[in-house]
């Protein structure tokens, strides 16, 4: 339901890390009323719920008092909270990867198509500014390939998705949205049951993408690099920000009677708006539930960067097993 301000009612299903991150967005979201939060742990929910001004709620009674929410639980448990989300009219933003296996995504699919409510994935990459602002960069130009790079020292929580589920995965999702073509040879390798892994994707198109994500590297890393035939873009994710990199310039230079080669390069940095990128989504979300659009992000592209993840994961087991013998 929807409240005088017009403002839409929405709940948050899972407070752990990130589900806290999406109740405190949500709560300072002009157009959204944070209604309430259900988690398994009480407490925490109390403790959230109190801390954004909402309610702890049982979830039934959540999802007869919102019109959206976020689905912020651990991956297996995706599709059973959808399922009951949809089924009381209520629509899901699905945090990444949607849901464990392609079987599941594809009863997610039938789910959403009768209750006729619109799913959203939270690829939360997709709304980097930087990423909306390369869309327009690259326009035109002719792509040869793309190097991703996510990087980072072990983390203190756990978490039970390998490097390439929990963290490759944003990279496979923002390449496929890219890259023109299908992916035709997939190559993958991993150390550690995958807390550090590489893969390297050749598309029908002729663009090749290689990818590193780790959870084992001392420094972290959120940078995307894009050869074309126009000239090289750099984005840092974590800076939000763009360097393109024209033609260089060779020359002689005389200095003194001495002479010296020099290469300089033509160096562009267009001017990004540094926003964050889960506002980003959680406003795009909330606008797609209210206009009844397509998400940014559906469950089809979600499905499409978990099939290539889990491709890449088994090849990475499978090189760890070699390695073993």
């Amino acid at each position: 339901m929807n409240n005088k301000n017009t403002r839409l009612d929405v709940g948050v299903i899972g407070v752990g890390s990130m589900g806290q991150h999406h109740a405190r967005v949500y709560s300072e979201l002009s157009n959204a009323n944070l209604v309430g939060i259900f988690d398994t742990d009480s407490d925490r929910a109390a403790k959230i719920a109190a801390k954004h001004g909402a309610d702890a709620l049982e979830l039934d009674e959540l999802l007869k008092n919102v019109a959206a929410v976020s689905v912020v639980v651990p991956t297996e448990y995706h599709l059973t909270i959808a399922e009951q989300c949809l089924t009381a009219g209520v629509a899901p933003l699905i945090e990444k990867p949607v849901v464990p296996e392609q079987s599941e995504g594809k009863k997610l699919q039938a789910l959403r198509d009768e209750a006729g409510l619109p799913v959203q994935v939270g690829h939360i990459e997709r709304f980097n500014p930087a990423i909306s602002a390369l869309k327009d960069v690259l326009d035109g130009m002719t792509v040869l390939s793309v190097k991703a790079e996510r990087l980072g020292p072990p983390p203190s929580r756990e978490i039970h998705d390998s490097a390439v589920l929990d963290l490759m995965i944003h990279d496979i999702d923002i390449v496929l949205s890219l890259v023109d073509g299908e992916p035709i040879e997939i190559h993958g390798a991993g150390v550690q049951d995958n807390r550090h892994a590489t893969a390297t994707i050749t598309f029908d198109s002729g663009v090749i993408a290689n990818l590193t994500a780790s959870r084992l590297t001392q420094r972290k890393v959120r940078k995307l690099t894009i050869t074309a035939e126009e000239c090289l873009v750099e984005v840092d994710y974590m800076d939000q920000s763009i360097e393109i990199h024209r033609r260089s310039i060779p020359e002689y230079i005389e200095t003194n009677g001495n002479v010296r080669f020099r290469h300089e390069s033509i160096i562009e940095r267009p001017t990004i708006r540094n926003e964050e990128p889960l506002n980003q989504e959680l406003q795009a979300f909330i606008t797609v539930v209210e206009t009844g659009s397509d998400p940014i992000v559906t469950v089809e592209d979600g499905l499409k960067a978990l099939e290539l993840a889990q491709t890449i994961e088994e090849m990475g087991n499978r090189t760890a097993i070699k390695a073993k013998k």
